[in-house]
């Protein structure tokens, strides 16, 4: 490929760190390929002074990069997948989904000193009504109904401006996702990562997303050599059941899909605001011994996870 190659991305520390990975990754199979980034300031980087949920709208953190992709001043983008809606614009699509570390979420103590302690015994070291920051209604909501003492309060910013509030006494502690502190090196700050079974993470959490045009086949070709079936595989199943779910940005939804050889772990909750009730399907699939269906196997699964949380009542009146 003889062209330079411009990759979007936001400007943040992580995603910045998060581009850089993909960048190294191309360059070991294409020593002599020449990349750039772009930065590329999103809605969601402006909106700073309130939840993103009051705000109207999709894609908070991805629109202004697609535009620039869809209008050529770009050739990819880099994402995290979680920012990324359901639905993307018709001449665009995901080339290549790897990388996906660590989706859980994780507890984050103002003076933590690394001791291996166990989820009770860290709430224990925690005031009653200890001030717990996040930014999400899905961690807010799954947070009330396990801990009801905590007192959940807004937290916005990039990852290194919510440690700082942390740091600066605002919060006893923070909830965010573990993905981004192991990949800024800082795992250290994570006192415990959150049981699924207590906080269940956003659909595509810990996973990279990179972005190109339909019509661009040179570039989806460079990027499918980063592409990860078995992460793909995951994404199928929670995506799938997001969209049946038709949740909201005002819904408390999480969904996780574990793949381990041909079994599936698959687990899906939306939880009310408050967090006074929860809904919860759990399962476990084996999948065909025929990976060439897995894909479509996996969608299949996400619609009939959704559909039997969805029979359990009407939860999002």
């Amino acid at each position: 490929m003889s062209r330079i190659l411009r990759v979007g991305t936001r400007g943040s520390k992580l995603a910045l760190a998060q581009t850089d990975w993909v960048i190294n990754s191309i360059r070991q199979k294409f020593t002599d390929l020449e990349i750039e980034k772009v930065i590329i300031r999103t809605k969601g980087d402006v909106i700073a002074d309130r939840p993103l949920r009051e705000v109207s709208g999709k894609g908070f953190f991805v629109k202004e990069i697609e535009a620039a992709l869809l209008n050529g001043e770009i050739d990819f983008a880099v994402h995290s997948l979680k920012d990324m809606p359901s639905d993307l614009p018709d001449r665009l699509t995901i080339a290549a989904l790897c990388n996906r570390i660590e989706p859980r979420d994780a507890l984050v103590l103002r003076e933590w000193r690394g001791c291996k302690e166990d989820l009770k015994e860290i709430v224990k070291s925690m005031p009653e009504k200890a001030r717990v920051g996040t930014s999400s209604l899905r961690r807010q909501a799954q947070l009330k109904n396990a801990f009801p003492n905590w007192q959940l309060c807004e937290l916005r910013g990039n990852l290194d401006t919510r440690l700082r509030k942390l740091d600066d006494g605002q919060y006893d502690a923070i909830v965010v996702a573990a993905a981004g502190l192991i990949r800024l090196g800082l795992q250290e700050r994570i006192a415990c990562i959150l049981p699924i079974e207590i906080c269940c993470p956003a659909a595509g959490q810990g996973a990279l997303a990179i972005e190109a045009r339909l019509d661009d086949g040179e570039v989806i070709s460079l990027l499918k050599n980063l592409d990860d079936f078995s992460v793909r595989v995951e994404i199928e199943v929670e995506r799938a059941a997001i969209k049946t779910l038709g949740a909201g940005c005002q819904s408390a939804v999480g969904v996780w899909a574990c793949l381990k050889g041909c079994e599936l772990d698959i687990c899906l909750v939306v939880a009310r605001p408050d967090g006074q009730r929860i809904w919860r399907q759990s399962t476990k699939v084996q999948l065909p011994e025929d990976n060439s269906t897995w894909l479509e196997f996996a969608r299949e699964i996400g619609i009939k996870v959704a559909q039997k949380l969805l029979e359990q009542g009407t939860i999002f009146d």
